[in-house]
C-alpha cells in the first residue's frame, strides 16, 4: 500500500512535468493540512495548526498551491480562510490544473472503469467534471455508479477511525455500486481508495486516478 501511494505522488509529478507545469516541494519541511482533526471537531488545535501551516508557506514564499488529494484542496483552500485573516494563498488539485492545461493523451487507452467521486471533491470543491473529462479523453469509457457525482456514496473513510465496523459496512455498500458499473474502479482519493479496495478483496480491482492518467498522458520514463 505505502508503494501504491508513493506511485501516485511520482504519477502527479510526472503528469504535471507533461503539462508544462513549474512547481517546487517542500520534502521535509511539508505539513500535514489537519484533515483528521477538522473531521473530529478539534477546532481551536486546528486553528493553531493551520496557522503554523500558513506561516510556513508564506515563509517559503509560496503563492500558488497545487494539491494531490480532496481533503488537502478542501482544507487549504475552503476551511483555512475561514480561520486566518487575509489568507491568500491559491490552491487547485492537480486535476483542475491539468484539464485548464488541455493536456492532450499520448497514448489511447481501452476499457471501461466505474468511477467513484470522493465526496469531498463532489460536494465541497466542485470537482466533477475534471476526472471524467480527463479519463474520457484518454479513451476509457467512464461508467457512473447509482449515487454518483454530487450525490456520491462515501467510501466509509472518515469514520474509520471511530467507528471502524460502520466504515466497513459503507465500503462494501459502495463497492456493490461500482461493481454493477464495471469490474475495474477509479478512485481520486487516498482514504477512498483504501477502504474501497479494503472491503472488496479480490472482487473488485482499484487504481487512483493518476495510474489511468499517466498511462495516457505522461511519458514513458519515471519521474527523477
Amino acid at each position: 500500500m505505502r508503494a501504491a501511494y508513493d506511485q501516485v505522488l511520482v504519477n502527479v509529478a510526472s503528469l504535471l512535468k507533461q503539462a508544462g507545469v513549474d512547481f517546487g516541494y517542500l520534502y521535509e519541511e511539508e505539513l500535514y493540512s489537519g484533515a483528521l482533526i477538522y473531521d473530529l471537531g478539534v477546532d481551536e488545535a486546528l486553528e493553531r495548526h493551520a496557522r503554523k501551516v500558513y506561516g510556513l508557506l508564506k515563509k517559503r514564499g509560496v503563492k500558488k498551491l497545487i494539491t494531490v488529494d480532496p481533503h488537502t484542496t478542501n482544507m487549504l483552500r475552503s476551511v483555512y480562510p475561514t480561520m486566518i485573516e487575509g489568507y491568500d494563498l491559491q490552491v487547485q488539485s492537480y486535476l483542475e490544473v491539468l484539464a485548464e492545461r488541455g493536456l492532450k493523451p499520448a497514448r489511447n487507452l481501452a476499457g471501461e472503469v466505474a468511477i467513484h467521486d470522493s465526496c469531498v471533491f463532489a460536494r465541497y470543491e466542485g470537482v466533477v467534471d475534471q476526472p471524467r473529462e480527463l479519463l474520457g479523453q484518454a479513451g476509457l469509457t467512464v461508467k457512473e455508479p447509482e449515487d454518483a457525482g454530487k450525490f456520491t456514496w462515501c467510501c466509509g473513510g472518515p469514520a474509520e477511525s471511530l467507528y471502524p465496523r460502520k466504515a466497513l459496512a459503507n465500503a462494501q455498500r459502495r463497492v456493490e455500486q461500482l461493481k454493477w458499473a464495471a469490474p475495474d474502479g477509479v478512485t481520486m482519493c487516498p482514504i477512498c481508495y483504501v477502504n474501497l479496495q479494503k472491503a472488496a478483496g479480490e472482487t473488485m480491482r482499484f487504481q487512483d486516478i493518476s495510474h489511468y492518467l499517466r498511462q495516457a498522458y505522461g511519458p514513458h520514463k519515471d519521474v527523477k
